[in-house]
């Protein structure tokens, strides 16, 4: 599905600023991978996120989706087939649009041309998936969505993003500015979308317990480079300890980042 190829990095080439934030990282995800990628910050994660979108360009190297070369494609034509979910669960609604009104924007993904009518129909669709929240919105298709909460909102960033059909999901933190109810709300929907509808997924995570859970590859980066891959067949058998262990393994140094050891 992804092929990233020897891709590179730098910020404020040639001056006393300059910062190799990725370097040469190549890296292949498969249809229907969920991937789990931690590391500490300015490890390169999000660095990376912003490369796969389209947000910033690399210095070096190139980028597939699906065979097809990307590296040039800009960020609006690439979220037709890329979705992201930020942190913050107010960035992925229309907070003074109605529901059924956000619902439909995600609906026209994909339907370039075709105009869509919101009918009887498409409400009762939009009713059949809002149920699946399992939070009542099916029956506020007329609210604002600043009338919801954060955990509302991000599982209606993650149902919309879902609908949308993506090629690649990439999920940013999208359950860390939860209270821990909702986060495992939005993780469980998450798991079960990804499992249900077949998505190729790639999510950044803090929490230790969460990159091991989910998913069936981890990820670790460090300085700009993935430092740890591991797959399917390892990666059930894998601890918090181990992962630490290999760390200091692979970079002779130890692993203090404190929000990841204290996210176990």
């Amino acid at each position: 599905m992804l092929i990233i190829d020897h891709v590179g990095v730098t910020f404020n080439v040639g001056t006393p600023d300059e910062n190799r934030a990725l370097r040469d990282v190549s890296l292949e995800v498969n249809r229907g991978d969920f991937v789990t990628v931690i590391g500490s910050n300015g490890a390169g994660k999000t660095t990376l996120y912003n490369l796969i979108a389209g947000t910033y360009a690399p210095t070096a190297g190139r980028i597939l989706l699906r065979g097809k070369d990307i590296t040039k494609t800009p960020e609006f034509r690439r979220a037709r087939f890329i979705g992201r979910i930020f942190q913050n669960p107010l960035l992925g609604t229309a907070g003074k649009m109605t529901l059924e009104d956000n619902m439909v924007i995600c609906h026209k993904k994909g339907y370039k041309g075709l105009g869509i009518s919101l009918n009887h129909k498409l409400r009762e669709y939009f009713r059949e998936r809002l149920r699946e929240l399992d939070m009542g919105l099916e029956t506020r298709l007329k609210d604002n969505v600043d009338q919801f909460s954060g955990g509302q909102r991000q599982a209606l960033t993650l149902l919309m993003a879902v609908l949308s059909e993506p090629d690649l999901l990439l999920l940013d933190e999208h359950t860390a500015a939860l209270d821990p109810r909702n986060a495992e709300i939005v993780m469980n929907l998450t798991r079960t979308f990804a499992d249900r509808y077949g998505l190729t997924v790639m999510m950044i995570t803090h929490n230790m317990s969460h990159a091991i859970e989910y998913g069936n590859r981890l990820l670790m980066m460090d300085s700009g480079e993935i430092v740890l891959d591991v797959g399917s067949a390892e990666k059930p058998k894998l601890t918090i300890d181990e992962i630490v262990q290999r760390f200091r393994d692979i970079k002779r140094r130890e692993l203090t980042n404190d929000k990841m050891l204290l996210n176990p």
